[in-house]
């Protein structure tokens, strides 16, 4: 639940609205994948990752096609939920290929450090290097750290518990963090979870000012519209002349 402050008055609304184009490309392209792998479940191991295929074998697609395919229903629904829930109004700010361009980022950058976690001398480290992992999670985290950045204040239902968005990835941030290194967390794949916050975070920051020059150019836009309403800004007087534009 999404909570969000109108001039005249609080409402409330569930979700951001319509789908965008990469939003519906790619729940398209989820639930083609899971479909797929229901029909040919030995697909998993193939475009699922497997850590110790791509450090052995070189499966070096793993990486990408992995985020495309998920281990059941409920698993499917919810991170497509979350890309309906956080994506839509990032695409909308950012852009489509913007938007799309930081989703394989944050989704393969995911990947990358699930392999490099597994490759560690510690006892966690095996249960990754053998284990699949598949799922959207990865890019859905690095959206959700991309969402709170953007809008740090937006109140979002922890349960039936409202937070501030950025507070909101501080505890799913902390919680993959401690999964990652205590337990194989039940399947779900914390360090994968981890490597989206991370990557998400330093992709952002290396194209922040890129972003922030076209967030002020949007703000400037909206300030210039505002300003014409309030002084009813419109043309008149002779072209050129000093009465052109008459408030």
């Amino acid at each position: 639940m999404i909570v969000c402050m109108r001039p005249s008055s609080l409402s409330y609304s569930f979700g951001p609205g319509p789908l965008t184009p990469a939003v519906r490309a790619l729940i398209a392209l989820n639930v083609a994948g899971f479909l797929a792998t229901f029909l040919l479940p030995s697909l998993t191991v193939w475009f699922g990752l497997i850590p110790a295929l791509v450090v052995e074998r070189w499966w070096i697609w793993q990486p990408l096609t992995y985020m495309f395919l998920h281990g059941g229903m409920f698993h499917l629904l919810f991170n497509m939920l979350a890309l309906w829930m956080f994506g839509l109004e990032l695409e909308r700010l950012w852009g489509t290929r913007f938007f799309v361009r930081f989703y394989l980022v944050a989704g393969a950058g995911a990947a990358a450090i699930t392999v490099l976690l597994s490759l560690l001398p510690f006892p966690f480290a095996d249960d990754i290097y053998g284990a699949v992992t598949v799922g959207a999670s990865g890019a859905i985290y690095g959206l959700l750290l991309a969402y709170g950045m953007t809008y740090p204040n937006r109140t979002i239902y922890l349960i039936i518990f409202p937070l501030p968005a950025k507070a909101f990835v501080v505890i799913v941030g902390a919680i993959a963090l401690y999964s990652s290194v205590t337990a194989a967390g039940g399947g779900v794949a914390h360090a994968t979870h981890l490597g989206g916050l991370l990557v998400g975070y330093l992709y952002l920051t290396w194209t922040g000012a890129r972003v922030g020059s076209r967030l002020r150019s949007q703000w400037l836009r909206w300030r210039m519209a505002r300003m014409r309403k309030t002084f009813d800004v419109h043309k008149g007087g002779r072209s050129g002349g000093p009465d052109r534009w008459v408030h």
